[in-house]
């Protein structure tokens, strides 16, 4: 189907913005132009703006697809494909994926004061043990690995020091062997935990803080959470196809 003019004005702002296209945009397009046309001035936003390099917004993007949360992969392989062309590494996307894995860590941190919680209410716990040199030797470890400590590792800590000890080996290995700044790495931990998919509030505002720390600025911030802020889009890119597919088999069959 040919495009009309209003269309195909959409379609090329759209690739001189977003530098892609594909048959599910076209989709897209062809359903609801003026959703299509919102949706690019939407998404747009942080691509107008510089405070973030196109390399990095990529690896926003591959966080935020990649998450356990979410998993889109449709947008995870445009996102690195994009992030290659850009001139990104191998090890650099590997390390996104990497730092992205530790989000299932979260279970723990909810969890474990829930069941703190929940022990102290039956009379079963009355206050912190003292940590043992084994537990203090972890502290000081993961402290010094990932450059803080926050008080919800205490009880983790304190409850559970052998799965303490495994989680700091496997999500310490992009900080001792990455190629991320400390900066950037932690703007992939802000991805995930502000993404719709996640909220996970304590996360996102340790981390805001450690990125603070280490120079970020309040524009490189928001253009995370406005990448971020575009996942809902997916509901779309998946659905949209499907509808389209659908409609026309039953005019096929209305025909036959």
């Amino acid at each position: 189907m040919s495009l009309t003019a209003e269309q195909q004005e959409i379609k090329d702002e759209f690739i001189k913005v977003r530098g892609t296209w594909s048959d599910t945009w076209e989709t897209i397009l062809t359903l609801d132009p003026s959703f299509m046309k919102a949706y690019l001035d939407f998404s747009a936003v942080p691509w107008r703006k510089t405070h973030l390099d196109p390399k990095t917004k990529e690896f926003v993007y591959i966080a935020v697809d990649s998450a356990a949360t979410h998993l889109y992969t449709p947008g995870i392989r445009q996102h690195i494909r994009a992030a290659l062309e850009l001139g990104a590494t191998k090890e650099e996307i590997m390390e996104v994926l990497e730092l992205t894995a530790t989000l299932g860590i979260h279970a723990m941190n909810i969890g474990v004061p829930i069941l703190v919680e929940v022990l102290v209410e039956k009379g079963l716990r009355t206050g912190p043990a003292e940590l043992n040199e084994y537990q203090e030797r972890l502290k000081a470890k993961f402290t010094k690995t990932r450059g803080y400590w926050h008080a919800f590792w205490d009880e983790m800590l304190e409850l559970d020091p052998e799965l303490f000890d495994a989680y700091t080996e496997f999500s310490s290995v992009p900080w001792r062997t990455g190629t991320l700044s400390p900066k950037l790495k932690e703007f992939m931990y802000i991805a995930f935990d502000t993404a719709a998919t996640h909220l996970y509030v304590k996360g996102l505002k340790l981390h805001i803080e450690n990125a603070i720390g280490y120079g970020a600025t309040v524009g490189e911030i928001l253009e995370i959470m406005e990448i971020a802020s575009v996942l809902g889009i997916h509901a779309v890119t998946t659905a949209a196809p499907i509808l389209a597919e659908e409609v026309a088999q039953l005019e096929r069959e209305q025909r036959s």
